[in-house]
């Protein structure tokens, strides 16, 4: 199901809605962003601008925080620590971080899952605002694959921020390069980085699902048909066509765009998925396309966490996320 629409600057040109039957998360004020490590920060920074929201930083390296209101997590003497050892940091500093929530209705946390800032922050921060009833909604970068070592910890993170979150959107920087095999790694991350700011500049106008929502989009170009057809490879790449409950489609490039070309995207998007509507949405930034696509059922991102594969009614798993936590037990040798 494809919801269309199709905007110049604030002023709707053309609406065809249907009732959906999935909940839509609720963007309610005051918002708060969290920014985790160097890529969550400055996104954070950028995003709290569109939504008029206030924005805390929160890492184990103090390059990354460049705003007064941050959150140093302490490492102690260790300069290289373990997703784990930052993760059990990070619970010390559970008071501060309650703290700082405390005052808001919505909070909207950015994790970069193939950095050890997120994948060890993110599963702290995501359970103390469900367990403070906080309306959160995450975004989660995703590593590439031949991150074989990062793999696993982003799988096992993900899936706590999901079971902690009303709504998730997800960035794979993997199926971006996959899609566009002659990109290096730091122009998927320019790619990525800039599809987040445009979901975050749309959100107060947007519907979005309280399910696991994939974010794909393209490198930029003048073809907008060849940025669509990136976009739905990428989508691809991570999760089967049956899986895609409902996609946005987002259109940028400018008011220039001619209307057999959006009326062509619009054919092509029907014919992809189960056609109700579709949501085009003009800018005047580079020509692009962004899809943000609900999905039900298994992802590839799943399979990160190889016992994944069993069910989770017979599975026993820890109600905390796994950490590293300095007990410091007097105990005598015994011989």
């Amino acid at each position: 199901m494809i919801d269309v629409l199709i905007k110049t600057k604030l002023t709707v040109i053309y609406q065809n809605s249907t009732l959906y039957d999935a909940m839509t998360f609720q963007l309610t004020e005051p918002i708060l962003l969290i920014g985790l490590g160097g890529v969550g920060a400055r996104l954070a920074e950028k995003g709290k601008k569109s939504l008029n929201s206030d924005c805390v930083m929160i890492s184990h390296d103090q390059k990354d925080l460049t705003s007064e209101k941050s959150i140093k997590i302490s490492t102690k003497s260790v300069v290289n620590p373990s997703t784990h050892l930052i993760r059990g940091s990070t619970l010390e500093t559970s008071d501060e971080i309650k703290k700082n929530i405390a005052n808001y209705s919505t909070v909207i946390l950015i994790s970069n899952l193939a950095g050890k800032a997120g994948t060890g922050i993110g599963p702290i921060v995501s359970k103390i605002c469900n367990q403070e009833r906080k309306n959160l909604l995450s975004f989660a970068i995703m590593p590439f694959k031949f991150e074989k070592e990062r793999i696993f910890q982003s799988g096992i993170a993900l899936k706590r921020i999901r079971q902690d979150s009303q709504s998730t959107i997800v960035v794979d920087n993997d199926a971006l390069l996959d899609s566009n095999p002659d990109l290096t790694q730091n122009q998927c991350y320019d790619i990525s980085n800039k599809a987040i700011e445009s979901m975050m500049y749309s959100l107060k106008s947007s519907e979005i699902s309280e399910d696991t929502n994939i974010l794909s989009t393209s490198k930029d170009t003048d073809d907008i048909e060849a940025s669509l057809k990136d976009s739905l490879r990428m989508l691809y790449e991570d999760a089967p066509p049956n899986s895609i409950k409902r996609s946005m489609l987002y259109v940028y490039g400018g008011n220039n765009i001619p209307v057999g070309v959006l009326n062509t995207i619009s054919n092509i998007t029907g014919g992809t998925f189960d056609e109700n509507s579709t949501h085009v949405e003009m800018s005047s930034e580079e020509s692009k396309v962004v899809m943000l696509s609900s999905i039900q059922g298994e992802t590839r991102f799943d399979k990160y966490d190889p016992l994944g594969i069993i069910s989770q009614e017979k599975t026993i798993d820890w109600d905390e996320p796994e950490c590293n936590i300095d007990c410091e037990f007097d105990l005598k040798q015994l011989e």
